[in-house]
């Protein structure tokens, strides 16, 4: 907002997995896909009517290309004594 720039809301089940069990990320404890859908829209319009513009977004659970200059670093901490 202090910017004036615009925002792109794309969903992506992959940011909540377990890893827990095994050798692979389980994504088990996802939201089902109406539950989640849902949420990704209301977000949506929650980031709309804050920022007073539309917010472009993709395809709810449609394969997407999308291209950006991460301004950033982000850390993942995976604690292997709890593995969640």
């Amino acid at each position: 907002m202090d910017f004036g720039g615009g925002v792109l809301v794309v969903s992506q089940f992959t940011l909540f997995a377990s890893t827990r069990k095994g050798t692979r990320p389980s994504f088990n404890a996802a939201a089902a896909p109406t539950l989640a859908e849902s949420l990704y829209n209301t977000f949506v319009a929650q980031m709309t009517a804050a920022l007073g513009q539309p917010v472009a977004t993709g395809k709810f659970a449609a394969m997407m290309q999308v291209a950006l200059v991460n301004d950033g670093p982000v850390t993942l901490i995976i604690d292997t004594k709890v593995r969640e």
